[in-house]
């Protein structure tokens, strides 16, 4: 029997100092409950991504004396801590450590480069897989991305090295989805391998990117025996008992075809020694946590990279711009969960063209969150803008360049709060608007985190409606919800006069911007003409795209990190 205590933390890049500072407070909490084995994310030290931190020969450094620290700290269990090691090159690696010493270090072997992941750019991958020997144990150590391949690492640790455990350190980010899909394959290598798999995962919001924890312990038959609460650090406790890895081994002849068929010459292995502490408390009662269901999923997501975006770059509230609609709603309601109602404040700007119900709704939805909301009409501002222009737009219809310039007159207004007191201003446009640019540069644009710059607008619909169902009165009025989607720029504006209807936009957009696929599908289902009008809208607007805020990303593939296009760009897609 070993005892595991796997910490599930919210580390900060770059903040070495408060990164090993949580990791010793995590092993004294592992010392009281009697732990033998202590596990920690990778990159526990540094936080994920560094990226080109990674060149900075003094953080790599810092990052080593660091680990060099938290050895110190090990006497009496063994700890694994995720960190950056130099040697030839620069690995992202496992400290193994023990007696107050660094005993061995475990290389990533398996490096991603694809999506949001860059690692080739920064690390060498390893060829030697680890095994540790604790007392009679085998424990074989995996970083994230060597245990989501079948034929990775844990295979050969599984198979020749006899190892009955496998553990994961991981910097895992979520995206809806992921943590159901995550789960089943962890629980495939289990089976597979015929071991206890204890994956410990990385939690917090890091710019565009959200770790969701879930960290587990999974025994030899796939089942989750215990698991972290999603989207919060959290220490989990796990008695494992080897003996049943043995005996799923034996009701398993693939295992020994395996072995069989393995060439001989090809079974390398590392061992690195170390002690199993007999310092076991009694037996603990171990528990799962239930998982939440999608909704509740993507919106918790969207609230850790809203407190932690905020938290980690110093600043002390959020501010937007309240225009009655639907968008700006849910971005307050999310920013009041992540700060807390003290920490936001709204602001309404009406125009000519504003009805009096957008102002109305504003201070409705002010009142059921509690925020601070201020007034500061754009009639006057815009007046000016008009007249200080006449002389070069004399004889000239009004268009869309007046339209914009009251949503720039709002952007800077915003921005000048921001300035004047420190307030981060969250813009508040969805991906659906974004993808095709309608969305105003400079205007409602404007900002330094977007929370919905990743949720496409029929998503925006269902969150409202589930986080009106998780309080007594709804928070976000039905007026805003039921209200037809209006930018509110022109008389009798409504976005379906520039857009088709959002249930029809949606889906083409998921084909064609998330799934890059193939628009036969689609074609068919809503016109031709309209299809290959998203697809030249989307094209067109990479440029705005590429000046857009940062946001939270939720699905598999977001503006920014994951989807690359050049701005630049002749290539037209075919219908």
């Amino acid at each position: 029997m070993v005892r595991l205590t796997l910490h599930q933390m919210n580390p900060t890049v770059g903040d070495i100092e408060g990164n090993t500072e949580k990791i010793l407070q995590g092993i004294a909490a592992a010392r009281e409950v009697g732990a033998q084995l202590v596990i920690f994310p990778e990159c526990a030290v540094t936080g994920y991504p560094a990226e080109d931190l990674l060149f900075v020969g003094s953080f790599i450094d810092e990052n080593t004396k660091a680990i060099q620290r938290i050895a110190e700290a090990t006497r009496g269990l063994v700890a694994l801590v995720g960190f950056v090691h130099r040697d030839d090159d620069i690995y992202n690696a496992a400290a193994i450590l023990a007696d107050g010493e660094i005993k061995g270090v475990v290389k990533k072997s398996i490096l991603p480069n694809y999506g949001v992941f860059d690692e080739n750019r920064y690390f060498q991958s390893a060829e030697c897989p680890v095994v540790l020997k604790m007392g009679e144990a085998r424990v074989g150590v995996t970083i994230c991305e060597d245990l989501w391949h079948a034929n990775g690492p844990a295979r050969e640790q599984s198979l020749f090295g006899g190892a009955e455990l496998i553990v994961n350190i991981s910097a895992s980010p979520y995206h809806r989805g992921k943590p159901a899909r995550r789960e089943a394959m962890l629980a495939t290598r289990a089976t597979d391998y015929g071991v206890y798999v204890a994956f410990c995962n990385m939690v917090g919001g890091q710019d565009e990117l959200v770790f969701d924890g879930n960290s587990a312990v999974f025994t030899p038959a796939g089942e989750v025996i215990t698991r972290a609460v999603p989207f919060e650090e959290h220490m989990i406790v796990a008695d494992v008992d080897l003996s049943q890895a043995l005996d799923q081994r034996l009701k398993e002849p693939r295992r020994r075809a395996a072995r069989d068929m393995e060439p001989e010459g090809q079974r390398t292995l590392q061992f690195v020694e170390v002690p199993l502490y007999d310092n076991v408390k009694p037996p603990i009662a171990t528990h799962t946590t239930t998982e939440p269901d999608e909704l509740e999923e993507i919106y918790r997501a969207l609230t850790l990279g809203c407190s932690d975006y905020v938290g980690k770059n110093d600043f002390n509230k959020a501010v937007l711009g309240l225009s009655g609609g639907i968008d700006s709603a849910l971005t307050a309601a999310i920013a009041v969960d992540a700060l807390g109602a003290g920490n936001v404040v709204g602001v309404t700007m009406p125009s000519k063209y504003s009805s009096e119900g957008s102002v109305d709704d504003s201070v409705e939805l002010a009142r059921n969150l509690g925020v601070e909301i201020h007034n500061i009409p754009i009639g006057d501002p815009f007046d000016a803008y008009i007249q200080s222009l006449a002389p070069l737009f004399a004889g000239l219809e009004m268009d869309v360049a007046e339209e914009n310039l009251q949503a720039r007159i709002r952007g800077t207004l915003l921005m000048a709060l921001s300035n004047k007191f420190g307030w981060l201003l969250l813009s508040t446009g969805n991906k659906s608007e974004t993808s095709v640019g309608y969305c105003t540069l400079y205007g409602d644009m404007a900002g330094g985190f977007n929370l919905l710059k990743d949720v496409p607008k029929t998503l925006v619909y269902e969150l409202c409606h589930w986080r009106n169902g998780q309080t007594r009165r709804p928070w976000i009025p039905t007026s805003i919800i039921e209200k037809p989607p209006s930018a509110e720029l022109r008389p009798d504006q409504k976005d379906s006069d520039s857009l088709p209807p959002y249930a029809v936009l949606d889906p083409i957009l998921k084909v064609l911007v998330e799934d890059d696929g193939a628009l036969d599908g689609v074609r068919e289902l809503y016109g031709e003409e309209t299809v290959s009008r998203i697809v030249a809208l989307v094209d067109r607007n990479e440029y705005k795209r590429r000046q857009a805020a940062p946001g939270v990303r939720i699905t598999p593939r977001a503006f920014g990190k994951d989807r690359r296009y050049p701005i630049t760009n002749r290539y037209k897609r075919p219908v």
